[in-house]
């Protein structure tokens, strides 16, 4: 059976009296070594009963009948005398007795102070960070998604985004491609999408943002979203406001805005329902275009090719129809292969 602990202080205690008095033999000393060696709470127990003895002076244990501070030098004693002062170096120190009242105000002044300590800590505790939500789109897909706060994005093809949604903001970064947000309305958050240095803020409405390597490209349809720069200092360009049937456009580190009919701001964003609408655009533009949903890539082979003007609606699904229809009504010549079709003027 493994003895308690205070049978092995009391052992320690008898050791240490026999050291200190000077007694101990060589024999015995060896002995104490294997004493210590046979148990970790032995060489524990003996420590702490060194410690406490060597501070015996200042301790109450032997104090006692003298004022509180006083210290006394261990005076030499019989055995059985030394262990019991060595023992009782070792107990706890009895706390001075103060009056209720004392006490109170004391304990009234601590848990204040605990208090202030916890509120000044939680409010100069870092904010934990908020996890992003994914969502993205592969090459020729469009995806339908809605978010936590009950707003819905629509990626085009080959799209990201990400998603922070936090007490007092939303905020979105576009990392490629073009979304449509259909934004819940919730004026406390401001929902905010980021992308190319840019940011387009609105609270609750509808518009499409799409990003071109440096360029971006922003279609209110709904509502007003307002725009404005990420880059600090002067080099900022000022805010602006863009109302339903605008279309802002960051190129080449300028802003240009349009309005449009609202009919034709929808037009650009009419791409969820597989369609492709044009007004007037160049062919190099539409090919462009047609390329961000296809594997196989439309190829524009010279500049009176890629200067001719189109206009209509095509399904994006369905180049081989479009190539056929500019061959049936356009000076265009196709050759086709597995990765591309080239397209020559004639």
């Amino acid at each position: 059976m493994r003895p308690s602990s205070l049978d092995i202080e009391k052992t320690a205690a008898d050791w240490l009296a026999r050291c200190d008095a000077g007694a101990c033999t060589d024999a015995e000393r060896a002995a104490l070594d294997v004493w210590l060696a046979q148990d970790s709470a032995h060489k524990v127990a003996w420590l702490r009963l060194q410690a406490a003895w060597s501070e015996a002076g200042r301790l109450r244990a032997l104090a006692a009948g003298r004022p509180e501070g006083a210290t006394v030098r261990p005076a030499p004693a019989p055995g059985d005398d030394r262990r019991a002062r060595m023992l009782a170096a070792l107990q706890p120190r009895p706390r001075p007795r103060r009056d209720s009242r004392r006490r109170w105000l004391h304990f009234t002044a601590a848990a204040a102070l605990a208090a202030c300590a916890l509120l000044i800590g939680w409010t100069l505790r870092p904010a934990p960070p908020v996890a992003a939500s994914v969502y993205a789109s592969s090459l020729g897909q469009v995806r339908n998604f809605t978010l936590a706060d009950g707003s819905h994005a629509i990626l085009s093809s080959d799209s990201r985004i990400e998603v922070r949604l936090q007490p007092h903001a939303r905020d979105i970064t576009l990392v490629r491609g073009e979304a449509i947000f259909e934004v819940a309305k919730d004026p406390g958050r401001p929902f905010t999408v980021a992308a190319a240095g840019y940011r387009a803020i609105a609270v609750g409405t509808r518009y499409g943002v799409r990003r071109d390597a440096a360029n971006l490209r922003v279609v209110v349809t709904e509502g007003t979203v307002r725009l404005e720069s990420t880059a600090p200092g002067p080099s900022a360009h000022p805010a602006l406001l863009l109302p339903a049937g605008s279309v802002a456009l960051v190129r080449g580190g300028g802003v240009l805005v349009r309005s449009l009919a609202l009919a034709q701001a929808r037009d650009l964003l009419d791409w969820p329902s597989g369609m492709l609408a044009f007004r007037d655009a160049p062919l190099s533009e539409v090919a462009a275009e047609f390329n961000r949903y296809n594997a196989r890539k439309l190829v524009v082979a010279d500049d009176a090719a890629a200067a001719l003007r189109i206009g209509g609606s095509f399904r994006w699904d369905n180049e081989d129809g479009f190539v056929r229809l500019l061959e049936a009504g356009f000076p265009v010549r196709a050759e086709a292969s597995a990765d591309r079709i080239v397209l020559h003027s004639r």
